[in-house]
Order: structure tokens, then C-alpha cells, then sequence
């Protein structure tokens, strides 16, 4: 399944994000912490600020606020 997404902060159509990128951004959006989301996808935390890094830099988003504003706007 691929998405592409428009945001307000993005002045082009985003780049589809992978699906880690994905199931990481819906855990984060059902209020786990980064720990908590590295160990139910059997990542280091590390792995998942990465991901989370690199999807705010293709959506141009800046908080946790709206990283959870977008996965629920997917339906994530």
C-alpha cells in the first residue's frame, strides 16, 4: 500500500512514506512511547527516532501533535 500525502506545511505532494515508516507513525499516534514502539516492533529506539526523523522531514512536520493530526487523517 503506498501513500502519497499533502500536508499544509508541505509546499508539494509528499513522498510516499515505507510501511516501517508507517506501522512506526501509528504506534507513536496511539500514544506509545518511543520505547515502547521499538520493542513492539522488536527495534532499538534509535530506530525509531530514525524513522520518525525521516518522516518529518518528508511531511515537513514539526511535533508529535502533528505526526498523530496526520495518522488520523490516514486512518493509521
Amino acid at each position: 500500500m503506498s501513500l502519497t500525502i499533502t500536508t499544509p506545511h508541505a509546499e508539494a505532494p509528499a513522498t510516499a512514506l515505507a510501511p516501517r515508516e508507517q506501522e512506526t507513525l501509528r504506534h507513536i499516534a496511539a500514544g506509545r512511547t518511543y520505547l515502547q514502539t521499538a520493542r513492539h516492533m522488536g527495534l532499538s529506539k534509535h530506530t525509531v527516532d530514525a524513522y520518525l526523523r525521516r518522516i518529518r522531514a518528508k511531511l515537513g512536520i514539526n511535533s508529535t501533535a502533528e505526526l498523530t493530526r496526520l495518522a488520523i487523517s490516514l486512518g493509521l
